[in-house]
């Protein structure tokens, strides 16, 4: 049967996904901070954003190529960096690298990623980026920045917005530990999802190996603890100068909120701007990234991209009208790979795609970049 007739959307991967992962990987994957609020604001305030569609455009072929950092992506939608994507699925992240290379799009890998930059250089397109939670020790800085240049990584993305650990209160109570250890509670779990059991077995359970090759073996690090306390999470802006002058790609700043942030990073000679609020996973009063999209694109003419509570081709379209020129999903891809393994990827790929082009042909647009035509002005109507 073709994947289309059961799986036409996200939300079908997604409820696939949680049925084939044990409990506390999909707690691990599925989770934010506190009471969740800001994983749901995202949602809400995309779902707020309306556009109006045209009429009698005749036929339009839509044409979804995005100009990036000096490159062209096939469509307006990349892969953003998750932690440990190894213990979501194993192979993860060769298998979502690989994917991102056959879409043309962007992929990145996490430092705290269970593969180094080696691991899967081999299957990197020329469209590969690496995210950096920033070491403290120099060399250890720029011995980490070699190793993704040699790689192959054409873009550094420095994450800024983990200065301190958050506490993930679902992923907590699932007894996760970093890295995972197989307490008699979590093998109970695993014992009911055997195809991810089996995969896991074949491969072993997932490691932080770029952080163990600096730090020695991960082991015992409490659920609430990130990796990055073993190096540094808060860097400043003499930190991001340092990077500005020693990395010689496109520089992106992610985990950005604040316009008055984006005008001084633009200042500061970055490449361009990530909107984010880590999912909803660092802070929970902090506002949607959509919302705040606007504003940030009037504080800067840098390239801005944006991601938060993404689920499909029309939320692409919503950030498209507001502003933003790129669009990151991150949850959604190991949603993909959990429910149908490394086909997982390139058939969201295919949804988004055509979902894009659908609502595109419902709003008379040529290209995302247009959307900013079709949007609603003025107040929504009450929900």
């Amino acid at each position: 049967m073709h994947l289309d007739a059961r799986y036409p959307a996200l939300s079908d991967l997604r409820a696939r996904a949680r049925r084939r992962v044990p409990r506390f990987v999909w707690d691990y994957l599925d989770s934010g901070t506190g009471s969740e609020a800001t994983t749901r604001r995202n949602r809400a305030k995309l779902d707020a954003v309306l556009l109006t569609p045209s009429v009698l455009h005749g036929e339009v072929t839509p044409d979804l190529r995005t100009p990036l950092l000096g490159q062209d992506m096939a469509l307006p939608v990349g892969i953003a960096p998750v932690g440990m994507s190894g213990l979501v699925w194993p192979g993860a992240e060769r298998h979502l690298a690989r994917a991102a290379a056959e879409a043309e799009i962007p992929y990145t890998l996490s430092t705290v990623a269970s593969r180094t930059p080696e691991d899967i250089a081999d299957v990197l397109g020329p469209r590969a980026w690496f995210q950096m939670y920033p070491p403290r020790d120099p060399e250890i800085r720029a011995d980490m920045l070699r190793r993704a240049r040699v790689a192959g990584f054409a873009a550094l993305v420095l994450t800024v917005d983990v200065p301190v650990g958050s506490r993930r209160e679902r992923q907590q109570r699932s007894g996760l530990t970093q890295p995972p250890r197989l307490t008699p509670r979590l093998l109970a779990q695993v014992a009911a999802r055997p195809a991810w059991a089996l995969a896991t077995a074949r491969r072993g359970m997932p490691r932080m190996r770029l952080i163990d090759d600096y730090a020695g073996p991960t082991r015992g690090l409490p659920s609430n603890r990130h990796a990055g306390y073993l190096l540094r999470t808060a860097p400043d802006w003499d930190y991001l100068r340092w990077l500005r002058d020693n990395w010689t790609g496109p520089l992106v700043v992610k985990g950005v909120l604040d316009p008055a942030d984006a005008r001084e990073l633009q200042a500061a000679g970055i490449d361009a701007l990530w909107i984010s609020n880590h999912a909803g996973r660092q802070f929970d009063a902090a506002p949607a990234t959509i919302e705040v999209l606007p504003e940030i694109r009037a504080a800067t003419d840098l390239p801005v991209i944006l991601d938060g509570g993404i689920e499909g081709g029309l939320d692409i379209l919503r950030a498209c009208a507001l502003g933003a020129d790129f669009v990151m999903l991150g949850r959604g891809w190991h949603y993909a790979l959990a429910a149908l393994g490394p086909f997982g990827p390139a058939h969201l790929a295919h949804i988004l795609r055509a979902d894009l082009e659908a609502n595109m042909g419902q709003l008379g647009l040529a290209r995302p970049a247009d959307a900013a035509a079709r949007l609603r002005r003025g107040p929504a109507p009450p929900a």
